[in-house]
């Protein structure tokens, strides 16, 4: 159970704390852990081994309580992940020193934003931070670990804040759930669902601040059944996660002792020529997940039982990873959305998705998608789906790259209702290009 931290500020000192001041006071502790960081990169002696029980025990005596010990130890793993371990007892406490700070004033930032009526969770400007953090490494350390270990750091700050729960399309350890991690780090509730419409409704009730559900694949296009659910649904699409798949071989035997093969059937087709040349002989089982693949591995090792999946279904049953990327085409890249209550603010950088339905007139769809021509809105997306209203009628779901309040898109859309019968806005939110790593 994650217990939230204690707090020494008063309610009256925080409301008379300008913002800007307590972000400039964040931007000194980021650089200050940055530094740090950077330090611990430069000096390669200094590397921890990583045993967890000693690290969380080492954590635990150093921290004060202002975050809760499961958040720090995140956060640690990822350092360690990095190859920046640190064991100097100095060192270490002011790091645990500084995320205890730095929690303080993301503390004084949502009580601001509480009475002001604004979301805690900001994804337009996660993003924004990430990109200052990773220039101010200057190289010494990759974007991917920056991104990783500060993940971690703001994960445990909305957990304290807000109590965020996120649903997803389960089970626990498939794709979307690390896809879910990624975005919103270990240290927030996870919520799986059984299907797509439960993760819609979970969020629309209430029960959780935000979904993930997947929307297409690089190799396999569109998922139908997300298009769908929107067509109804009054959430709003507030960020996306791209997430480069990538399936491993994982067992509890050694290799040469494997013969079965549990996953889900659309990884073995995605594995077809690497089983065809490593595993030849092994017998292939398709089950439901690659959580269940995960689970029978561990269960029948005895039996010469391997699974076929991702790193999170691996490390939830203390599998072992013999081979990584083991995929046929090493660019297969899945978009996940998060979907909530609200839509995005413009940031400069951005994807608008928006369906409609055309009227039932001759030249209709063309002269529909030619108002974003007229404007010079480039649309990246484009798909059709029956309307399951009537025969023979279609939405048409479209990606615009441009902010829905830039001025050519709002053009744009009031030529658009000339044509349609139907249209509506999706969402806003930052065009992210850059795929999440499987930390």
């Amino acid at each position: 159970m994650r217990t939230r931290n204690r707090r020494l500020l008063q309610p009256n000192f925080i409301l008379h704390v300008p913002l800007n001041d307590i972000r400039k006071k964040i931007d000194a502790i980021d650089s200050q852990l940055i530094q740090i960081l950077n330090e611990q990169a430069n000096n390669p002696s200094d590397h921890a081994a990583f045993v967890e029980s000693e690290v969380r025990s080492k954590l635990n005596s150093i921290s004060d309580g202002r975050i809760p010990e499961d958040s720090i130890f995140f956060i640690y793993r990822e350092i360690i992940s990095a190859g920046l371990g640190i064991t100097n007892e100095s060192k270490l406490s002011k790091l645990v020193q500084l995320l205890n700070d730095r929690a303080d004033c993301v503390h004084i930032v949502g009580e601001i934003k509480k009475k002001e009526g604004l979301q805690i969770y900001a994804p337009e400007r996660e993003e924004s931070l990430l990109r200052k953090l990773s220039s101010m490494s200057d190289g010494v350390i990759s974007e991917k670990s920056i991104r990783a270990i500060y993940r971690e750091i703001m994960s445990a700050a909305l957990a304290l804040e807000d109590d965020l729960k996120i649903a997803y399309l389960g089970p626990e350890g498939t794709w979307t759930h690390q896809a879910a991690i990624s975005k919103f780090g270990h240290s927030v509730e996870y919520l799986p669902q059984a299907n797509f419409s439960d993760v819609f409704e979970c969020v629309n009730h209430g029960d959780a601040s935000y979904g993930v559900v997947p929307i297409e694949n690089s190799t396999e296009g569109a998922v139908s059944h997300t298009l769908d659910l929107f067509v109804d649904s009054p959430l709003k699409i507030c960020a996306q996660i791209l997430m480069r798949i990538e399936n491993g071989l994982m067992a509890d035997i050694d290799r040469d002792a494997i013969k079965t093969l549990y996953s889900h059937p659309q990884v073995f087709g995605q594995c077809k020529n690497w089983i065809l040349e490593n595993l030849p002989h092994a017998d292939q089982v398709e089950v439901s997940s690659t959580t269940k693949a995960a689970c029978i591995a561990k269960e029948k090792a005895g039996e010469g039982a391997a699974a076929m999946g991702g790193p999170l279904a691996a490390e939830m049953y203390g599998l072992t990873m013999l081979e990584s990327g083991v995929q046929d085409n090493s660019n297969n890249t899945t978009r996940f959305l998060v979907i909530g209550e609200k839509t995005c603010p413009p940031t400069g950088d951005d994807r608008t998705s928006l369906l409609f339905s055309v009227k039932d007139e001759p030249g209709s769809l063309v002269k529909a998608l030619q108002t974003f021509e007229a404007q010079s809105i480039n649309m990246s997306k484009i798909e059709s789906r029956p309307s399951k209203q009537r025969e023979w009628e279609y939405y048409f779901y479209v990606d615009v790259s441009a902010h829905a309040e830039d001025v050519n898109v709002v053009k744009a859309l009031e030529e658009l209702k000339k044509h349609c019968s139907m249209i509506k806005i999706l969402g806003s939110y930052q065009d992210i290009k850059i795929s999440n790593t499987t930390n």
